[in-house]
């Protein structure tokens, strides 16, 4: 079995992501191209995702496009992200320790007219151009090395620590030392949040198991009221 065509993927991830857009068209072809570089036909499939780390350095619809086609996932460790706002990703084949980062070109954008001169408004002009552009227009390809932390790897934790703070528990390696003391992130003055407050809430007590009694509740009357 070998990866699905261009269209079959294009499609399928623009059901995922919601809608169809240019970066939707990049981010297919950037995979495709990046598996390819790594050597992998098929990368959703058990034994090649166990071989596949993807780096993606934008938050953007080029980068669901990317997690779609190759399947990487945090939840997995296989799909890692680097805030750097860049159209770009690295396809990493831990086996063979190849490792290609791909780039979205500027020049693109650019040459957009000359390939899809037929369609004069913008967005529809990129969409289509960059669908038939060559990848040697669409994008810059280079071969780096990257190297992996055993904390980074997938597969199941390596490693546990509590804050001495706050005393949640921290996960492979992602802990602060400061003075002699372990603290997680938050604790150690690196949190994206502030003016945090413990919360209790209207049904907190709630578990999925009393959604399921109401529903054979629900259906029981039912049967009751229309025997």
């Amino acid at each position: 079995m070998h990866m699905q065509n261009f269209d079959t993927l294009l499609k399928k991830s623009t059901e995922a992501h919601g809608h169809l857009c240019p970066g939707q068209v990049v981010g297919v072809r950037m995979a495709m191209l990046g598996c390819r570089l790594i050597g992998l036909d098929e990368p959703t499939r058990i034994d090649q995702i166990k071989k596949l780390i993807v780096i993606v350095e934008m938050d953007r619809c080029t980068g669901d496009a990317v997690a779609f086609v190759t399947g990487a996932k945090l939840g997995r460790r296989s799909l890692k992200f680097k805030d750097y706002g860049i159209m770009a990703a690295t396809f990493i084949n831990l086996e063979t320790q190849t490792a290609f980062r791909v780039i979205s070109t500027e020049e693109a954008r650019d040459l957009a007219p000359a390939y899809a001169p037929e369609i004069p408004e913008k967005y529809p002009r990129q969409l289509e151009a960059y669908k038939r552009m060559p990848d040697s227009v669409l994008f810059r390809v280079q071969k780096v090395r990257v190297d992996m932390s055993e904390y980074d790897l997938p597969g199941p934790t390596r490693k546990k620590v509590s804050c001495s703070q706050c005393g949640q528990v921290v996960r492979d390696n992602r802990e602060v030392v400061q003075n002699g003391c372990i603290l997680c992130k938050p604790c150690a003055q690196e949190a994206y949040f502030s003016e945090a407050k413990e919360i209790t809430w209207p049904d907190m007590n709630w578990t999925p198991a009393q959604e399921e009694q109401k529903s054979v509740a629900a259906e029981a009357l039912r049967h009751e009221e229309n025997p």
